[in-house]
């Protein structure tokens, strides 16, 4: 072979190379995009109102100083479980001791001066009937009689109080519960003037939420109930985790007027706490079950995209894209409510929506993942 047909024999096979070369991208653009599907479909849904509430104990007892003194002990673990009737604080007792040795013989003097009046009105009495003292002097014995008795009464109660001012210097729990940190150290002048705050003890099982309803949701909420339809409604608590509390609630008080100030009604719900995990002061969300929605159509919220404020979702028809406006309802955990524009059975695109357009060519992957685990998800 002559040098020139070598070459052209080399140019013609350069050649088909680039054009194999360049048919390659055309033919991997002809494929079909690959997009995750699911299936419209018609179910009967829970709705949810939410509200942001802040946890309480289900009772909550201040622990205040009744009496003066200086704070001599803590006798409890602070932030631990207290038992009611523990001693909590020791207040230093000294001066109410003194107290009660001076009521003590105080009674004692009065009680007496009571005997010898007893003794002369006894003694008197008969002389009186003889004409052997006068009438005068009977009354005036009898008189003092009484007011003795009326000391010895005055003298029993001072007792009583200086015994009970020294049961005070003792401060013990009213309830079972938790008790806050301490207030105060030892060492401190407790009880002068108004009662000293020492310690807050809250029974934390159960616990209560509190969170407020506005006067519309409260008619809409009173309505329901007068119709039947709320009774015994379960109430979840969301954490600030977003986890679900595992123990179902109820609603248990709400209070006597709205507050002029918010237009809210403070409502409060209550929860098992096992092992206390629950502590007051916590944030999370309230959600109560209002309704239970029969043939609503559910989709996962993620298949919806806004065009100039409408929402939307992409079809598959005939592996063909096609958008198609929807409106929306309420929205729960990962999914959204289709109040319009769906039926049951369209597949529609859920993962994939960036990269396609109306009227391409797909190919569908239905999604693996259950309605249920999406209507939960956070």
């Amino acid at each position: 072979m002559s040098l020139r047909l070598h070459l052209i024999a080399i140019v013609a096979m350069s050649t088909l190379l680039f054009l194999s070369g360049c048919n390659k991208p055309e033919e991997a653009a002809t494929q079909p995009f690959a997009v995750t599907t699911y299936t419209v479909v018609s179910r009967e849904v829970p709705i949810y109102r939410e509200w942001v509430g802040q946890t309480k104990g289900s009772f909550n007892v201040d622990i205040q100083a009744r009496v003066e003194g200086y704070l001599d002990a803590i006798t409890y673990t602070e932030g631990g479980n207290v038992s009611a009737g523990q001693v909590m604080f020791k207040i230093d007792p000294s001066a109410y001791r003194s107290y009660v040795s001076q009521a003590r013989a105080r009674l004692a003097e009065a009680q007496a001066a009571n005997a010898r009046a007893r003794q002369d009105v006894a003694r008197y009495k008969p002389l009186v009937q003889e004409n052997a003292i006068s009438r005068q002097e009977y009354d005036a014995a009898v008189a003092l009689e009484q007011a003795t008795s009326s000391s010895v009464v005055a003298m029993q109660a001072a007792l009583d109080k200086a015994l009970l001012d020294l049961s005070f210097c003792d401060v013990k729990a009213p309830i079972s519960g938790v008790a806050s940190i301490a207030k105060l150290s030892t060492g401190n002048l407790v009880g002068r003037g108004d009662n000293t705050l020492l310690a807050v003890v809250s029974k934390l099982d159960p616990i209560r939420v509190t969170f407020n309803l506005s006067e519309q949701e409260y008619l809409g909420y009173k309505r329901s109930a007068q119709a039947g339809s709320s009774a015994q409604m379960p109430v979840q608590l969301k954490l600030a985790d977003g986890s679900l509390w595992p123990h179902i609630g109820k609603l248990v008080v709400a209070d006597n007027a709205i507050d002029p100030a918010t237009g809210t009604l403070r409502v409060d719900a209550e929860f098992s706490n096992p092992g206390q995990v629950l502590r007051p002061g916590q944030f999370g969300r309230v959600l109560v079950m209002t309704e239970k929605r029969q043939g609503s159509i559910v989709i996962p919220a993620r298949a919806i995209t806004e065009l100039q404020g409408q929402a939307r979702v992409a079809i598959i028809k005939n592996k063909t894209i096609a958008y198609r406006n929807v409106i929306l309802g309420p929205r729960i955990g990962g999914a959204i409510i289709v109040e319009s524009g769906l039926l049951p059975g369209e597949e529609i695109v859920i993962d994939g929506l960036q990269m396609i357009r109306e009227g391409i060519t797909v190919m569908s992957k239905p999604s693996g993942t259950a309605i249920d685990s999406i209507l939960s998800a956070n």
